[in-house]
């Protein structure tokens, strides 16, 4: 016996609404340089891919990563990017720009100040922001080195959030890890870069 249409409809909406709340996604966005976007590997090879299938494996089906990568982005271009990346309502952001300063012999205070302008927007839209952090090679000059790396970590104190010490931890400044330039990662390395991340993402899935 066929069900009155009225019902079937109803019964059609209402496995929609379920559908959809089962599937509800947490995105997370992280917003970077070429370190992101996976400079000279495959998208699929590059870290924020990588997490997604880890996180995918441990059975986290409802993460969503939205690689937003752009090579040659500064601090300088953070705020903007992430003002046209709320419309797409992201929940955490990982924040990795700030390599590209480093290598640039930029000013720090100002990398700090575009930020931490960056980092107090997305607390005031409600996304939970997870720091990473920059170190630079010495030959760059012992002031300059150790004055680019207190950045992160004095904002991380500041804006009480969790901050990643070294994104490249593992991978920066190892040979085998790097492609020829010596600054992109190898898929391997992206491997590593991803293990690190998850390590610090995973407590902030679990927030509230």
């Amino acid at each position: 016996m066929m069900k009155p249409l009225h019902l079937m409809i109803m019964m059609t909406l209402w496995g929609s609404l379920t559908t959809g709340s089962l599937m509800a996604e947490t995105k997370v966005l992280i917003l970077g340089d070429s370190l992101t976007e996976g400079f000279g590997v495959g998208k699929e090879e590059a870290f924020p891919a990588r997490l997604q299938t880890s996180l995918q494996d441990l059975g986290r089906k409802d993460v969503l990563i939205v690689n937003a990568g752009i090579s040659g982005s500064t601090s300088a271009s953070a705020l903007s990017r992430l003002r046209w990346y709320m419309k797409n309502k992201p929940d955490i952001l990982l924040l990795a720009l700030g390599g590209n300063d480093g290598l640039r012999g930029l000013d720090v205070e100002q990398m700090r100040k575009h930020l931490a302008g960056t980092i107090e927007y997305a607390m005031k839209n409600k996304v939970r922001v997870l720091l990473a952090g920059m170190k630079m090679p010495f030959n760059y000059g012992e002031a300059y080195t150790l004055a680019f790396e207190q950045v992160f970590f004095d904002l991380g104190k500041q804006y009480e959030i969790p901050l990643i010490p070294f994104l490249l931890e593992g991978v920066g400044g190892q040979p085998e890890m790097n492609l020829p330039d010596g600054i992109h990662p190898t898929p391997q390395g992206h491997e590593i870069i991803a293990g690190t991340v998850m390590k610090y993402l995973l407590p902030l899935l679990d927030q509230p």
